[in-house]
C-alpha cells in the first residue's frame, strides 16, 4: 500500500492546496493526516493564506481517501464540518507487514508512547521532521505542512514498500529516508 502522511496544516489554504497537488502527483491509496487540520492554535502565528473553510472544503472532496487522528488544535466543532473522522487520539494500522501506531503527539509521543507499542510510531505536533529509534519502536515525524519549526522545510512523508521518504512540499526534493525492517 502506498500512503501519504502529513501533519499540521493549521488552516493554511496555500499549503493545503500544495499538499493536495502532491497527493495527486504521488497517487497514494490513502492520505493519513496526523492532526491540527483547521485551527492555527494560540502558540502559532497565522500561516500563509489562513482560510479554514477553504481547507475543509478541499479535504471534504477526498474524504473517502483520508485517515486522521485528532491534534491538540482539533475539536468537536471541526468534526461537525469535516466529512471524515478526526476525533481518534490514536490509530493502529497494519500495512505490508508493518505495525503502524499513529497519534498526533500531544498525548502520546516518543517520551510517553502508547501502551504495548512495538513497531513504527508516527506523530506530528512538534513540526520538526525526525527519525528516532527506541528499544521497542521507531518514532517518525513528517514535520509540518504549514508551519515548520527549527529551520525545517514545509514537508510530508510517503510510505511505500516499507520505506518512509520525507519530501520538501515546495521543491519535491527527498531529504530523509527510513527503511523499516520487518
Amino acid at each position: 500500500m502506498k500512503l501519504m502522511i502529513a501533519s499540521d496544516i493549521h488552516g493554511s489554504a496555500y499549503y493545503n492546496d500544495l499538499m493536495l497537488e502532491r497527493y495527486k502527483e504521488e497517487k497514494p491509496e490513502k492520505l493519513l493526516l496526523l492532526g491540527d487540520i483547521l485551527y492555527h492554535g494560540p502558540r502559532n502565528d497565522l500561516p500563509k493564506d489562513y482560510a479554514p473553510k477553504k481547507v475543509l472544503a478541499s479535504l471534504n472532496e477526498i474524504a473517502d481517501k483520508i485517515l486522521c487522528v485528532r491534534g491538540n488544535c482539533d475539536g468537536e466543532v471541526d468534526q461537525m464540518v469535516l466529512d471524515f473522522p478526526i476525533m481518534a487520539d490514536y490509530l493502529y494500522m497494519y500495512i505490508d507487514g508493518l505495525e503502524l501506531y499513529v497519534s498526533h503527539g500531544h498525548i502520546y509521543n516518543q517520551n510517553k508512547p502508547l501502551p504495548g507499542l512495538r513497531g513504527i510510531f508516527l506523530c506530528g505536533h512538534t513540526h520538526v521532521p525526525l527519525i528516532e529509534e527506541h528499544e521497542n519502536f521507531v518514532y517518525l515525524n513528517p514535520g509540518s505542512v504549514a508551519i515548520p519549526k527549527e529551520d525545517s522545510c514545509h514537508s510530508y512523508m510517503m510510505l511505500e514498500n516499507n520505506e518512509f521518504v520525507w519530501k520538501d512540499l515546495e521543491s519535491k526534493e527527498i531529504y530523509m529516508t527510513y527503511k523499516a525492517e520487518l
